[in-house]
């Protein structure tokens, strides 16, 4: 319903804020990297998730479109809500979930706050397929001037194939100089 906010932030505490978008102040629950990613004044821009529940109507908020879909993901789980995906997203940042659910480290995600083993196994199972198919710029292995090799590992993922193969396939046949195309064309006569 609420995709975004772009306003003035009047409030920031660690864990919520008040964002006045044309004189309507909207409190919206934040994590701790948000808290960080934020100014502490002046206009900003918050991607937001509204949930409605039986006794509540909550606006979460994220600095980054990435956080947010990993919220998203978390929440899709069962035994994990809305504050335990914000207590997640405050504990490690979304690479560091998707890291560890895709390299299956029960350990790491039973480390945070309120997360048992159980509930970590099942995080595991349920995201690791999607957490492959999200693409991370820390875990981007190629140069930040060659969108070229990133577009086709996205493209390749997208069809199914495993991010460290895909990556692999790339790093063999690229010399910088080919189309996303062709990149994808080759990697696939690997794959």
């Amino acid at each position: 319903m609420i995709g975004h906010l772009y306003g003035e932030l009047v409030e920031k505490n660690p864990t919520e804020i008040i964002v006045d978008c044309n004189g309507v102040g909207y409190e919206v629950k934040i994590s701790l990297n948000t808290f960080s990613a934020i100014p502490n004044s002046g206009k900003a821009k918050i991607y937001t998730k509204f949930i409605v529940r039986e006794d509540a109507q909550i606006l979460y908020g994220f600095a980054e479109k990435i956080e947010r879909e990993m919220f998203n993901h978390l929440i899709s789980v069962s035994g994990i809500g809305p504050n335990t995906a914000m207590i997640m997203l405050s504990s490690l940042v979304p690479e560091e979930i998707a890291s560890a659910i895709q390299s299956e480290d029960v350990r790491t995600i039973q480390g945070i706050k309120g997360i048992g083993a159980k509930t970590a196994q099942r995080v595991i199972v349920d995201l690791k397929d999607k957490m492959l198919k999200m693409a991370f710029s820390t875990e981007n292995i190629f140069s930040a001037g060659n969108t070229n090799q990133y577009d086709a590992l996205t493209a390749l993922m997208s069809l199914g194939f495993d991010k460290k193969s895909a990556e692999k396939a790339i790093d063999k046949v690229s010399t910088g100089e080919e189309s996303v195309e062709q990149l994808i064309k080759d990697a696939l006569k690997i794959l």
